[in-house]
């Protein structure tokens, strides 16, 4: 066992000592020994109970005759960090995790490994780090949380940072945003709808990865308690058999989950995580793969905050297994696949059908291509990302007037006090990974934007992300950034920009003499930075190929 090298023959004395020190037993000695590693924290919603799914963990490890070890990783909540510096760490955390993990499963290793992620950065990571290591693993999270209610229809954050807009448009008193305030996130959990969050961790899920129902399973429910259990009681069965992520986190497994993503209209940050996940995993994925799953898989399931419909209504009928039975139906799921509990075909045989209202009959479907779609042009040649199960019908082809802003703040300031206008298109640049640094998202613009009611009439690019929250006609992830001579550092006010969804495309409707003028002008000189993001930005890659670090 790899445990061995702490606690085997006589040179280990020492060591052994020091377990003893942490009351290990000598029977305890001679039992696989678990690291259960959590995100918990007193400040993240979607952390504050990882305690409680921890302990169970540990006790389905105990039950199963193995020694847990735990210990807890950094983590940033997106919905904190919103709209000031603090989201320019966000992505960049991911980097810190995945490093901080190495760190301790390298300098004390152990046989096997329980992840406990909840949050947006912290699930990329954590697989990340599962597939760096490559010792038997598996993850569970600490669920969604459950949605509010104000004023008897049920809410997400996402329509919190909405409500900012209409409350600027004098559309919602202070009485009514005061019960937004208290009533929009209720528990603990991973915030209510299809964000990044839930969505990475439907796809830890869906790549086999976790158990069923890791995905949906909400955090006030009992259920996820003992879904932590049976995790905890699994991972020593992964040891015994030797099964470990590079076994699992493969092409093909990494097709389901594309799959999936298409299917359930997740987050466009899935992305930048899936293929940083599948470049770690030398798994051989690539933007253009991203593309082509877009175009043949149908979206199958619209949730919060492109409708009504929450997560939590996904698991009442069957969750994501149900969405990959749905999908096997027309061969879209690779059923051989290795996942932690047999191949994927074993897990579909007990997944339940499809309820035609939640998660739709694949004959039947919202689209009949995916909720993601990659678009490319002479603004973004390496490609740009559009949550287009989000988009209202008429935005999808649009043709709009460039309003220019060099960061997030600028454009959020513009679009409260009424400078934006139907028929523009708002251009926020230098906030890629390199530029922003960190790719900041920009949902508090798009929630502004929606919140005025601008969403059928205004567009959004950036090279910069945007949280699964976000909807409307939002095209973000535009590659190569401004930071690196992207043409979208030469955009100016008064342009023309031609965004066509359904054919893929994105255009500076600009002569090519004229662009070559502007080019020479150079682009802005980079921000002033200190410590850890200034050594991001010096070594992160662009968002095409998953914010990165270079090789």
């Amino acid at each position: 066992m790899r445990s061995d090298l702490l606690k085997d023959g006589i040179t280990r004395l020492p060591h052994r000592s020091l377990l003893k020190a942490l009351g290990i037993t000598d029977s305890e000695m001679k039992k696989p020994f678990i690291a259960v590693v959590s995100a918990e924290s007193d400040y993240i919603p979607g952390h504050m109970h990882l305690g409680e799914i921890a302990q169970a963990v540990k006790d389905g490890i105990r039950n199963a005759g193995g020694v847990p070890f735990g210990f807890n990783t950094i983590g940033v909540c997106d919905g904190l960090a919103m709209n000031h510096k603090g989201m320019r760490y966000s992505l960049a955390s991911r980097e810190l995790i995945t490093d901080s993990i190495e760190v301790m499963l390298t300098a004390h290793p152990l046989d096997g490994a329980v992840f406990i992620p909840n949050c947006d950065k912290i699930v990329p990571a954590m697989i990340l780090a599962a597939a760096r290591l490559n010792i038997p693993s598996i993850f569970v999270s600490g669920g969604p949380m459950s949605p509010g209610r104000v004023r008897g229809r049920r809410v997400g954050l996402s329509e919190n940072f909405e409500v900012v807009g209409k409350y600027a448009d004098g559309k919602v008193s202070d009485e009514e945003l005061r019960e937004w305030e208290n009533k929009s996130c209720p528990t603990c959990g991973s915030c209510s709808g299809m964000y990044t969050a839930n969505s990475m961790n439907c796809l830890t899920e869906a790549a086999g990865l976790a158990l069923p129902f890791n995905g949906t399973e909400p955090a006030v429910n009992s259920a996820r308690r003992r879904l932590a259990k049976e995790t905890g009681e699994r991972i020593i069965e992964l040891v015994r058999e030797d099964i470990r992520p590079l076994d699992i986190i493969t092409r093909r497994n990494m097709l389901n989950a594309l799959a999936v993503d298409m299917a359930i209209g997740a987050s466009s940050n899935t992305v930048l995580h899936l293929l940083a996940i599948a470049h770690e995993a030398k798994a051989d994925i690539s933007i253009d793969d991203i593309d082509a799953m877009s175009r043949k898989i149908p979206q199958l399931s619209k949730l919060n905050p492109a409708s009504s419909i929450f997560i939590e209504d996904m698991n009442e009928v069957g969750g994501i297994q149900a969405v990959m039975h749905e999908l096997s139906k027309k061969g879209l799921i690779d059923g051989d696949a290795l996942t932690v509990t047999g191949t994927q075909r074993d897990r579909l045989e007990k997944a339940a059908y499809a309820d035609g209202t939640v998660i739709h009959d694949i004959e039947t479907p919202i689209r009949a291509d995916g909720g993601i779609a990659i678009l490319k042009g002479n603004l973004a040649p390496e490609g740009a990302v559009v949550k287009q199960g989000a988009v209202k019908p008429e935005m999808m082809d649009f043709t709009g007037t460039a309003k220019v802003f060099e960061g997030e703040q600028e454009a959020y300031d513009a679009v409260l006090n009424g400078g934006i206008v139907p028929g523009d298109v708002v251009v926020i640049r230098y906030e890629g990974p390199k530029g922003g640094p960190g790719m900041p998202e920009m949902l508090s613009p798009t929630a502004a934007i929606a919140g005025k009611g601008l969403d059928g009439t205004v567009a959004l690019i950036t090279d910069g992300r945007f949280s699964g929250a976000s909807r409307g006609a939002s095209v973000g992830h535009i590659s190569p950034e401004a930071a690196e001579g992207g043409l979208i550092a030469f955009v100016e006010n008064g342009d023309k920009i031609h965004i066509d969804i359904p054919n893929r495309s994105i255009e500076l409707l600009v002569p090519e003499d004229e662009i070559a003028k502007r080019r020479e002008k150079g682009i802005l000189p980079p921000k002033p930075l200190t410590g850890y993001i200034k050594r991001y930005a010096m070594h992160v890659r662009n968002a095409s190929v998953g914010a990165v670090f270079k090789d």
